[in-house]
């Protein structure tokens, strides 16, 4: 916690504060001059006091294969992805942004919310930017998966897209034609053990796997500690690990070729360009911390926030079973709010390690075996609300395995001192939600968005590995031995009646839940994500111009 303190107090000290010194690191950075229209952006981002004026990697990263087209192939790609159902086209004309009528080649379900929301982070400065056509994708799920041979050799300008995206009876989603997983293991090294056919399909069951993906709890595992989250996982080297995360099971088919979608979220491996969920600004009773029917701002404090020496020491969850599809179906179980949800069951026969402090005989720190559930009747509160999807053996079974309860409110969630985020079919919508509360959060994604560069971990929040088996103690640290803990340990006596428990570890939580909402407050803005958009914007405007020379920003 003090590492993450200090890394970020010298990531704000050292943004550029002017717009010669911006121009600078960005040609430090990125060896290239920065897109016309950088100074206006510079102007924008000084105007709406944008914190992280430099912190644009993970933007550059998702950009840089295009450089490879030429304009003109980059605008006609544009235009043909847009034909698939759930990819909508914002296009900018004039000055102006709206959804462009393109011709589908298959019926599209989807409404168009995504697009809406990206052209409402548009509305201060489109009409400074040129035209352009943008491919907005409408599902939550990544769509591009390039094989590597395609990304790693010159042939990818050669590419047939045509053929890998408009040819004969191709469906928008796999209808037994292939998986996520298939598309993924292309994009791997041919020499990665996701090539070799044996190995991507090792049995999921096994001991090494188990490890991988929570189902074996170790001693170990129980007190080791994630320095940040799974965004980085490498699939490639241990694909067994593939049927914990349930978006290697979606349904809808991906893309094998390098097009321009621009997505919420994207896994590793994928090649989508990131944009700012629609759920993280606007109104929407779901997802909005603060919602307010009559505004269009949200309340700095909810009406149902609670302070914080009121709140429980519970660990709360509570959502839908949503977190894959069923291709193939049958891998359910595995799924990562499958995986939690067992886990905090108080049927779980299993046994954790919990290292705590001792205050009988002074301050130490003791190593107590405690029965799983009795832990979860103590410090977890985590159900579904609503079953979605296939489970093998139907929902009875479902319910059977998993806890149920009633849909709450989003404002229930903050009668709780610790939020677990977890990724849905996709990540979730509900993050800037948390962090906006006063509560603080315990985060698992192998996601990376648009804001993964600005956040810091154990300072804005607790990362959770994919296992989620440090839980445990990390509730143990914050909040001292649970009830089942002190009994295991024989000291239920002692905490009760000889020594006060310390309150440091609850501090420091808050300390975490504090620094995430003034993170929400200060570089998680409505505000931060419109300077995103159009820095991106400036950039992908330069990729689509004929003549990028032209498009570059010189003094």
């Amino acid at each position: 916690m003090e590492d993450a303190e200090e890394k970020y107090r010298n990531l704000l000290a050292k943004q550029s504060t002017s717009l010669s010194a911006a121009v600078d690191e960005y040609k430090k950075r990125y060896k290239r001059d920065p897109p016309r229209g950088f100074d206006s952006w510079w102007s924008f981002s000084q105007e709406n006091n944008v914190k992280l004026v430099d912190e644009y990697d993970l933007l550059m990263e998702d950009m840089e294969p295009f450089w490879s087209l030429s304009g003109e192939e980059l605008r006609r790609r544009a235009l043909q992805v847009a034909q698939l159902p759930s990819i909508h086209l914002v296009r900018i004309n004039a000055g102006k942004a709206e959804d462009a009528d393109i011709e589908k080649l298959s019926k599209d379900t989807e409404h168009g919310h995504r697009s809406k929301g990206f052209r409402r982070l548009l509305q201060k400065f489109v009409h400074k930017l040129p035209d352009m056509d943008l491919p907005i994708n409408g599902k939550a799920e990544g769509r591009i998966l390039i094989p590597w041979e395609h990304q790693n050799y010159p042939n990818i300008t050669q590419h047939n897209t045509s053929e890998s995206l408009v040819g004969a009876n191709i469906s928008p989603d796999w209808q037994g034609q292939g998986s996520v997983w298939e598309a993924f293991r292309r994009t791997c090294p041919p020499g990665s053990s996701s090539r070799r056919l044996y190995s991507s399909y090792r049995n999921p069951l096994s001991e090494a796997s188990k490890v991988l993906i929570g189902a074996g709890p170790s001693a170990g595992d129980d007190f080791k500690f994630s320095e940040t989250l799974d965004a980085d996982f490498d699939f490639c080297q241990y694909p067994w690990a593939h049927y914990s995360q349930g978006h290697f099971f979606s349904d809808w088919r991906t893309i094998p070729a390098l097009y321009p979608v621009f997505s919420p979220a994207k896994a590793r491996g994928f090649s989508d360009i990131k944009i700012p969920s629609h759920y993280y600004h606007g109104q929407n009773k779901r997802y909005t911390y603060g919602w307010e029917a009559d505004d269009l701002e949200p309340k700095e404090v909810d009406d149902m926030e609670v302070p914080w020496e009121e709140k429980s020491d519970a660990i709360f969850w509570r959502g839908a079973t949503t977190g894959g599809g069923s291709t193939p179906s049958g891998f359910a179980p595995s799924y990562q709010r499958h995986r939690f949800l067992r886990m905090a069951n108080e049927n779980n026969n299993a046994n954790r390690t919990i290292v705590h402090a001792d205050h009988s005989a002074g301050t130490k720190y003791v190593s107590t075996t405690v029965p799983a559930g009795k832990l979860n009747q103590d410090i977890m509160d985590v159900a579904f609300v609503s079953a979605v999807g296939d489970y093998p053996g139907g929902e009875e079974a479902l319910r059977k395995d998993h806890r149920f309860g009633d849909a709450v409110p989003l404002g229930k969630h903050w009668a709780y001192k610790y939020l677990v985020d977890l990724d849905g079919m996709s990540y979730s919508g509900r993050f800037m939600a948390f962090m906006a509360s006063d509560s603080a959060v315990l985060k698992a994604t192998v996601y990376e968005e648009y804001f993964s560069d600005w956040l810091q971990p154990w300072l804005h929040y607790i990362p959770l590995s994919s296992s989620y088996t440090e839980i445990y103690n990390i509730h143990a640290y914050f909040s001292g031995p649970s009830k089942s803990t002190l009994g295991a340990a024989n000291l239920t006596s002692s905490y009760d009646t000889t020594k006060p428990r310390s309150n440091e570890g609850d501090k420091q939580l808050r300390r975490i839940a504090r620094a995430g909402k003034q993170w929400r407050k200060t570089v998680g803005r409505t505000v931060d994500m419109e300077a995103y958009v159009y820095r991106l914007c400036l950039e992908y405007a330069r990729l689509v111009a004929d003549d990028r020379d032209s498009m570059n920003f010189t003094f």
